[in-house]
């Protein structure tokens, strides 16, 4: 029974990994599209930054969890 659980766990977690990536690339996009406008707001601009970077974060610890730990 404890093996279903860490399975359904891991499952959550690829999906949620999976969710994470995609919004990241849809900052990465807004954020370029704001600097390729040339009128971005600076402000803004700093929010979404330190959004992606706030994701990026999650996405790396979560990939950490996934990825077991090998001794070499």
């Amino acid at each position: 029974m404890n093996a279903q659980f860490e399975m359904d766990h891991e499952e959550v977690l690829r999906v949620k990994l999976e969710v994470l990536r995609q919004e990241h690339r849809d900052l990465d996009a807004a954020i370029g599209a704001m600097e390729a406008s040339g009128r971005a707001d600076q402000l803004a601009l700093r929010r979404l930054k330190k959004q992606k970077l706030h994701l990026k974060d999650q996405i790396a610890r979560i990939e950490d969890i996934l990825t077991p730990d090998i001794i070499a």
